[in-house]
């Protein structure tokens, strides 16, 4: 049979494999049905493809898209949109205010993540396309976005990983797109009973204390279930956003015993080792990859959040 890129989470979400970083079930595209068709995210350039045969697969055409949604302007949840609505023509891209100029003009971003990634870049990220202003809206704290009779979309301020992150409540799924404000799914360990969920804690807007209070509006929300920008949808949202800022205080406290960044992350990884091998893990299991990547990323994050603390 042959493979499909998307996965039905009911309710009329779809999520579409963007294979960021060459990951399998990595980071994703999610398609909101109704009247008015929407993406949230685009993921990264090298994406792109793989959203179009998505929708080729939906039978969606590009030019059906209205709205493109960014929780946040990071490249690999939005570095993919200059292109992504070259080929939507009818697409507005709604994002934070405070990250509409770096879209229109994304040079500071190429350089912050060129510093971050470095020689790695250009195969993650290239080519960063500018989008003409006129193809951007604004979203802010309670704006709202009727895309179909019975669904509306609201648009939380969320800082915490980002100070340009939004977070959207969909009425009609009772769920919360949640971007990377309250972590990152780890569902790689299914086989073994086990999905977790851990913070991610990247440069430069890291900030703890608004990402436990942007977790905590996510809490008195109650909603049913979340979709998380890598990768998928919980419906236990209480488990995932307590582990979350559990984990969260852990990564902070690791980070103060050391300045050096291997050491932090040596810190780090040997907590989730522990964790994982309480749930009989292996350390072999390829999710072990996933983690490495990520602990190098979040261990600048926390680093500059310590550096700035001081």
């Amino acid at each position: 049979m042959k493979k499909r890129e998307s996965l039905d989470l009911g309710y009329g979400i779809q999520l579409i494999d963007g294979y960021d970083l060459g990951f399998p079930g990595r980071t994703g595209t999610y398609v909101i049905d109704g009247e008015h068709p929407t993406l949230v995210e685009t993921g990264p350039s090298s994406s792109v493809p793989y959203v179009l045969k998505g929708l080729n697969e939906l039978s969606i055409s590009p030019d059906q898209i209205e709205y493109i949604i960014l929780t946040h302007i990071h490249l690999d949840h939005a570095g993919g949109a200059g292109l992504l609505v070259q080929e939507c023509p009818n697409a507005t891209v709604l994002v934070h205010e405070k990250g509409k100029r770096h879209l229109v003009n994304p040079s500071r971003l190429e350089a912050g993540a060129r510093a971050v990634y470095g020689e790695k870049f250009d195969e993650l990220f290239h080519p960063i396309v500018p989008i003409p202003e006129e193809r951007l809206q604004i979203v802010k704290e309670g704006g709202t976005l009727d895309i179909a009779q019975n669904r509306t979309l609201t648009f939380l301020d969320t800082p915490g990983h980002a100070k340009h992150h939004i977070g959207i409540f969909d009425s009609y799924s009772q769920g919360l797109f949640i971007g990377d404000t309250a972590g990152i799914r780890y569902h790689q360990t299914q086989d073994y009973g086990l999905t977790f969920y851990l913070p991610t804690t990247s440069p430069n807007q890291f900030d703890p204390e608004a990402m436990h209070q942007s977790i905590d509006r996510f809490r008195g929300l109650n909603p049913k279930r979340l979709y998380f920008g890598h990768f998928g949808m919980s419906e236990n949202p209480t488990h995932a956003l307590d582990e979350v800022d559990s984990w969260l205080d852990v990564f902070v406290q690791e980070a103060e015993k050391s300045t050096d960044m291997e050491e932090m992350q040596k810190r780090l990884l040997t907590r989730i080792s522990a964790f994982l091998n309480e749930h009989n893990v292996p350390e072999h299991h390829p999710v072990y990859s996933l983690l490495k990547l990520d602990l190098q990323v979040c261990t600048m994050g926390l680093a500059d959040y310590l550096k700035k603390r001081r």
